[in-house]
């Protein structure tokens, strides 16, 4: 056990600016999207833009987000990269299982929601006057309220696991905080 815990000195390395980039990108994509959501919602900022199409103006904003949600996993990637792993996280024989499993849930939750929702209702069709005609009760939304949020929150604490770094798993931690945020403005 002191060997293991000898080893695991400086679990996060904070000299690393890709560290506090990829904590910042955490924080802005969901500011950005809502931000931009109330906006639209208010003063219809996006759907004058296109012409007082509301359709092409959800689906330009949801290729922004999309894009954005790409480029904040790529600097995470990149951030665990630059990061000490921990023998702790990396060396149990259970752990790439249980990495896998929470990216796999993860993936299925939010994949899940987006083919429930389609795309206006998953990238926030509703500010844009875009509405569902029921609610969507069916899986993923009949285990979780926030079936997109907590299977991202998933497949990030399991990318952490797998690359066994501390600084993953804080970094995961930020962005079920952000989240829980995001939904207090959305609901």
């Amino acid at each position: 056990m002191a060997q293991i815990l000898s080893s695991n000195q400086g679990l996060i390395d904070f000299s690393q600016r890709s560290l506090y980039i990829s904590a910042l990108a955490i924080a802005f994509n969901p500011t950005f999207w809502n931000t931009v959501a109330r906006r639209e919602y208010h003063h219809k900022t996006l759907t004058r833009l296109f012409n007082g199409n509301s359709q092409r103006a959800c689906y330009a904003l949801a290729l922004t987000i999309f894009s954005l949600g790409l480029f904040r996993d790529y600097l995470f990637e990149r951030a665990l990269r630059a990061q000490p792993s921990s023998a702790i996280l990396s060396s149990p024989p259970w752990n790439p299982y249980v990495a896998y499993a929470l990216i796999a849930l993860g993936n299925t939750l939010v994949l899940s929601s987006t083919w429930a929702l389609g795309i206006t209702g998953t990238y926030l069709g509703d500010y844009f006057g875009i509405l569902m005609d029921e609610p969507v009760t069916s899986f993923p939304f009949n285990v979780t309220g926030a079936p997109m949020y907590y299977g991202s929150t998933m497949s990030f604490f399991g990318t952490a696991l797998l690359y066994g770094r501390p600084a993953g798993l804080v970094l995961a931690v930020e962005v079920l905080v952000v989240y829980w945020v995001a939904l207090g403005f959305e609901e």
